[in-house]
């Protein structure tokens, strides 16, 4: 039921995405009220969440390690398992935020005839994260060449490189190939594994099929439905520089991609989307590990007055020797 919610949600949204760019009083607001609002909510929202993460208190050291710490000089010490130096933690998380390190070493577990509970490796669900992540990231640094002018080179060579089998014109490229395939490879697990599907919520369907639209609504327009990418960049050149205009040139379908993109980016702040900035704010992966080095105490433990042992003792002395209880001093 959290799957056809999801996939409703989103099929609604682009049936009215695509009425309102039909009709011509309806796109200002799909084409520049919406993405506007979108994007200061996508702003607000998530410097609201990045604040509200480095405000936490966090008084004890909980680095999460999968190695030996440094102790002793005869042990050899896990250098990026569990960093005790800030070199340390930073090529830790260079590894986590480029390549999903502790996704790489993620397990699954079956509960097969005996029963017997057997693990084993589970690496295609970390090759189409990494795939899907990195295929996102160029896909959006070769957008820029509709809201930058002039397009700068890094783009340019970007879009080359990524085009670099040269095949059917428009050239095909190798991203939007592997960011299909990884995406519905995150949404068929989700749908085929029990276990997975059991305990997911609309939330989790939901970002994926807003996604699965977003990229093949752009697929649709680069491929089989060609548009008109001069008035399309007129559009986000107008975005971004305050002065919006609305070409009629543009099609339905465009604004369909908008509204996709527009809805992710204001649900993104409020979504699992997040782990985008929370990963950098962290406190099991952004902390080095040297407890055993330095003593770390809590600043925010406040004075406050102790009974010992002894005043104990004291005060209830007579009631312990008339119980015939052994007392420390007589």
């Amino acid at each position: 039921m959290n799957a056809f919610a999801a996939l409703g949600a989103v099929v609604i949204l682009a049936g009215l995405a695509f009425l309102g760019g039909q009709a011509t009083p309806l796109r200002p607001f799909f084409g520049v009220i919406l993405p506007g609002v979108a994007i200061v909510t996508f702003l607000l929202g998530v410097g609201h969440r990045i604040l509200l993460w480095a405000r936490s208190p966090v008084p004890f050291r909980i680095p999460t390690t999968s190695g030996q710490q440094r102790s002793l000089p005869w042990i050899k010490a896990g250098r990026l398992e569990s960093p005790s130096t800030t070199p340390g933690v930073l090529g830790r998380m260079a590894l986590e935020v480029g390549l999903f390190r502790s996704l790489f070493r993620n397990t699954r577990a079956e509960l097969r005839d005996g029963p017997n509970l057997v693990f084993g490796e589970n690496k295609w669900l970390w090759l189409a994260a990494l795939a899907f992540h990195w295929s996102f990231l160029v896909i959006f640094l070769r957008h820029l060449r509709f809201f930058l002018e002039p397009i700068p080179g890094f783009v340019n060579a970007l879009s080359s490189l990524d085009g670099f089998f040269q095949i059917g014109a428009p050239v095909l490229y190798a991203t939007d190939v592997v960011i299909v395939a990884a995406l519905g490879y995150l949404l068929l697990r989700r749908l085929r594994d029990p276990q997975v599907r059991y305990v997911s919520l609309f939330a989790d369907y939901f970002p994926l099929f807003l996604l699965l639209g977003l990229i093949l609504s752009g697929v649709l327009m680069r491929y089989f439905t060609r548009i008109d990418t001069v008035a399309v960049k007129q559009l986000a050149l107008g975005l971004v520089t305050f002065s919006p205009v609305i070409p009629k040139e543009v099609e339905p379908l465009f604004f369909v991609h908008l509204v996709f993109l527009s809805v992710l980016a204001a649900y993104f702040p409020f979504s699992k989307l997040m782990h985008m900035g929370g990963i950098f704010l962290s406190p099991t992966r952004n902390l080095a590990n040297n407890n055993r080095m330095q003593r770390h105490r809590n600043p925010w433990n406040a004075p406050v007055k102790v009974h010992t042992y002894e005043e104990w003792e004291d005060e209830f002395r007579d009631k312990i020797r008339a119980a015939g209880l052994p007392l420390e001093r007589e």
